[in-house]
């Protein structure tokens, strides 16, 4: 199987793109995959904080500086992921060569399934040394118009780019009247919506403690969704789940 690919972006910061990308590569780690996972937000790294493996000496940061090679920046994470996390030094961040991103990405392929990239928000060189790295794109957003039109200007990129997008996740979704439906998400964006994730408390506390929501609550409405979004992204069939008499009764 040759390694995927794939950059995870939203345009708009605050849609919750990288406690999605940590909880996506779990999901798929935890079917037996082989997932390499890469903090490429390098001016705001949270992706080691967010998987509480923030006490990492050598980063992507050391390797985009010259100062270390990749191999020295590799850690394992949950489920037996493997991370490459970015640093938070100014000083080594200033001295970064964006360019060599998509190298050290080709130069980890050989032992991997998948390769997910936490790329960063907006649209400036950072940004687009990420998705210019991966051959597939997955786009976070909010059912909000301001995150729908960042999220439109990212696939725009992604389209130039050549990449193929996936689809969309649409995060912290709450159900009231105020959102942009689903469909109409699809719609302005043309592409399909491949999971809707609730709104879910157990989301935040797990970004507190630094612990993915889909290890510290596993049965949580949000850990279900990205459970199904793994398994769809890795190409497993997703078991549909019986709904009981009662369940139904009340959900009407």
């Amino acid at each position: 199987m040759t390694a995927r690919t794939i950059a995870i972006a939203s345009g708009k910061g605050g849609v919750g793109k990288t406690t999605c990308c940590a909880n996506i590569a779990i999901a798929i780690a935890q079917i037996g995959k082989k997932v390499m996972l890469i903090d490429a937000d390098l001016a705001m790294a949270n992706l080691g904080i967010t998987l509480g493996m923030e006490d990492t000496p050598t980063t992507l940061h050391e390797v985009l500086a010259g100062d270390a090679n990749i191999e020295d920046a590799i850690y394992e994470g949950p489920a037996g992921l493997k991370l490459v996390p970015s640093g938070l030094s100014l000083d080594t961040f200033l001295r970064i060569d964006v360019e060599k991103l998509k190298p050290v990405v080709t130069s980890l392929l050989e032992n991997t399934d998948f390769l997910i990239i936490d790329a960063p928000g907006g649209l400036g060189k950072n940004v687009l040394g990420a998705m210019i790295s991966a051959a597939e794109l997955l786009i976070i957003t909010m059912p909000d118009p301001s995150a729908l039109a960042d999220a439109l200007k990212t696939k725009l990129v992604g389209n130039r780019l050549n990449m193929q997008i996936l689809g969309i996740v649409l995060n912290m979704v709450r159900g009231d009247r105020t959102e942009v439906t689903a469909e109409e998400v699809s719609v302005l964006l043309d592409s399909p919506i491949l999971q809707i994730v609730p709104y879910d408390d157990n989301v935040k506390r797990g970004s507190v403690e630094g612990k993915p929501v889909l290890l510290r609550n596993p049965d949580s409405p949000a850990s279900k969704a990205f459970k199904k979004l793994g398994l769809m992204i890795a190409g497993e069939k997703v078991k549909e789940e019986k709904v009981g008499f009662l369940n139904k009764i009340f959900k009407k």
